[in-house]
């Protein structure tokens, strides 16, 4: 397989992120390996301010192909498969769920809180829970840094992007990410599975598919991709 692309169409991002199982927004240390870097001209930035046609095809990739959507490598975003993403969550989670993470210690409170109102309200988009959690000027914070963690964790997830409506009821502006868990999201086929495998092989899985992917790729700079 040669992770090698150009995705000018909606429909070239849906195949892309089908075939390739891991698809990184954004540049990273592993040159190539990026949506951005195999857009083609006029697809990340457009000529009109108000619509760059890659960002505006993430909402839909997500829901023809129904991956997980998130930053989930480096605090950036990345599309992965339905397949590829129970080895990341039973890697990342390290076999726990959450409320198991809890009680042993390895997850704060402020993530624990924002954790229980997407558990509670997902699928719900971000402006709802920064209402609901009272994440505000003199009220709660940390809700990037919460929320980017449970996604690097793999317990939560951006599962569409929903644009506002005018008056008129015509979209306006950027759409607004929704989240919920991988639970609500995929069903029963993440919860029955996610936890099949020790981690470790999900890992060694997770390394394998990457070097098949990326075979100039350095395996150190593989392995910091995926910790």
């Amino acid at each position: 397989m040669r992770f090698d692309f150009t995705i000018s169409t909606q429909q070239d991002l849906v195949d892309a992120v089908e075939t390739f199982g891991i698809l990184p927004f954004f540049r990273n240390e592993i040159p190539g390996f990026s949506i951005e870097e195999h857009a083609a001209p006029g697809t990340w930035y457009a000529e009109s301010e108000d619509f760059w046609p890659i960002w505006e095809w993430k909402g839909p990739v997500i829901r023809a192909t129904g991956c997980a959507y998130g930053k989930f490598f480096a605090k950036k975003a990345a599309f992965v498969s339905r397949e590829r993403f129970l080895d990341l969550a039973n890697y990342r989670r390290d076999g726990y769920d959450f409320d198991a993470r809890y009680d042993d210690g390895l997850a704060s409170r402020k993530d624990k809180f924002l954790y229980d109102l997407v558990e509670a309200n997902g699928p719900v988009l971000s402006k709802a829970l920064k209402t609901m959690g009272e994440y505000r000027k003199g009220g709660r914070t940390g809700f990037e840094t919460s929320l980017t963690r449970l996604q690097e964790q793999c317990y939560v997830l951006t599962s569409d992007f929903v644009y506002m409506l005018d008056r008129y009821g015509r979209p306006y502006g950027w759409g607004v990410a929704e989240y919920a868990t991988p639970e609500q999201f995929m069903g029963e086929t993440f919860t029955q599975n996610v936890y099949s495998n020790s981690p470790e092989e999900s890992y060694g899985r997770l390394l394998t598919h990457l070097g098949e992917l990326l075979p100039e790729a350095d395996e150190t700079a593989l392995r910091r991709f995926l910790a």
